[in-house]
């Protein structure tokens, strides 16, 4: 004997009803982002990173992409998330830091690292690769900058924050202010000499490995 279905209660129709409304809503508001973000000639969200290759530069972003770089790594909005998303990386990382890792990720990093170093790790390829070419993607990678202040960037705004004072002010304990100078404050000389420890930095740790 067929067994009768149940009709719906009253509370179940309302659920239904209000997700088809959700639903219908979300259908019309992503059709409408795509057809402005398409048909716009400005860029719907504000741009942050940017890049000025030099002729290196360029070499260095063929092979990146002929290394398969981008099934792990996202840069010029190409690429896959899986990795850590290279735009604005030269804000962050010296060109020689940046060899350095390719050619010795971990003793760079100094951390173990996912999928960078030694077989079997997935992008062990990457230290075997000719040094030329190792050093053309590091070019192509210090281009990819970022505006200061902006997530992808290791330097702050330029100017003082009036919040970021405010935080500083209310969380960061007061021997910090003793033992560590405020990096917008710093001139640049002072950084100079910063980035020069971390070269050495890095080449020490390549030598003793």
């Amino acid at each position: 004997m067929k067994k009768k279905s149940q009709p719906l209660k009253s509370g179940e129709k309302i659920l239904f009803i209000v997700f088809g409304v959700f639903f219908v809503l979300a259908t019309i508001a992503y059709v409408g982002l795509e057809t402005v973000r398409l048909n716009s000639d400005e860029p719907m969200f504000e741009q942050t990173t940017f890049f000025d290759f030099s002729e290196e530069g360029k070499k260095g972003s063929e092979l990146y992409r002929k290394a398969r770089c981008n099934s792990c790594h996202r840069a010029l909005r190409s690429g896959t998330s899986m990795g850590l998303i290279l735009d604005g990386i030269g804000s962050k990382r010296s060109v020689e830091w940046l060899e350095a890792f390719i050619l010795n990720p971990e003793a760079t990093y100094g951390h173990e690292t996912l999928d960078h170093g030694p077989s079997p790790k997935e992008a062990a390829y990457a230290m075997k690769m000719p040094r030329e070419d190792i050093t053309r993607i590091a070019i192509f990678l210090s281009e990819l900058k970022a505006d200061p202040g902006s997530s992808v960037s290791k330097m702050p705004p330029p100017e003082h924050s009036v919040f970021i004072d405010s935080m500083v002010k209310m969380w960061a304990p007061a021997e910090w202010k003793e033992k560590y100078t405020d990096i917008r404050d710093r001139k640049p000389e002072e950084e100079a000499v910063n980035v020069e420890q971390e070269q050495i930095k890095s080449e020490g740790d390549l030598v003793n490995e």
